[in-house]
């Protein structure tokens, strides 16, 4: 990962942690000091998103011409996809407490969630499984593919459909341009793009120590041989 972006994702969650923490934040029924956790649960599911699909891209190429270092890439964005998600499901439930009275309610978004962090927990079950390299890049590849496919409805179309209290579900406003408010975004939009970028950050750090990983393990392998 280039330097520069690694600078601009410090800067960018130092000013979040500031100005998210210190900044004015609007007065809100029921949620008042609480929507502060915007800054940091709504971004960690945005960038669970984006470096799943990033995995699935891979796990496409990975079909297409099969490469120990395209299965690194897969394997690995959806390994800190997968606690991007952890962390969102957490900060949300942190949230729910304070708002709805309770961290769990059955919400469909809630279950949603829970459901297809689930699924990408059975994708490294499945890997675990196999002892064959090939076969397990080659099948779990596909199932990334499916387990992208299914998380989308998960998360995004049956809660819409459903009655929900959480913001963006079941009629209920969420935080788009036109529901969240101009002082917010200043510093809502740059989390999204910090977190992320500090999930790429992680991502380039464990490929790269997996790829030294498995040079090590060729040397110790050709030298015993």
């Amino acid at each position: 990962m280039k330097t520069w972006l690694k600078i601009t994702a410090i800067v960018l969650l130092f000013y979040v942690h500031t100005a998210g923490l210190l900044f004015d934040v609007p007065r809100l029924n029921i949620l008042n000091e609480t929507i502060r956790a915007l800054y940091f649960h709504v971004p960690m599911w945005f960038g669970m998103v984006l470096l799943f699909m990033i995995s699935v891209y891979y796990a496409i190429q990975y079909l297409r011409k099969p490469s120990a270092e395209l299965d690194r890439k897969v394997v690995e964005y959806a390994n800190v996809g997968l606690v991007f998600g952890i962390l969102g499901i957490f900060t949300g439930m942190l949230w729910a407490n304070y708002t709805w009275g309770s961290p769990w309610h059955g919400d469909p978004k809630q279950n949603g969630a829970a459901i297809s962090l689930l699924v990408y927990l059975a994708y490294f079950v499945l890997r675990g499984s196999l002892e064959n390299e090939e076969q397990r890049a080659r099948l779990s590849a596909v199932y990334n593919i499916f387990a992208f496919a299914a998380m989308v409805p998960l998360i995004f179309i049956i809660p819409r459909l459903s009655s929900s209290m959480h913001p963006g579900s079941g009629g209920n406003p969420g935080f788009n341009m036109y529901d969240l408010d101009s002082s917010m975004r200043i510093i809502f939009y740059p989390a999204v793009i910090g977190w992320f970028l500090v999930g790429l950050w992680i991502v380039s750090l464990r490929v790269r120590i997996k790829t030294v990983e498995e040079k090590l393990f060729e040397l110790e392998d050709g030298k015993n041989s």
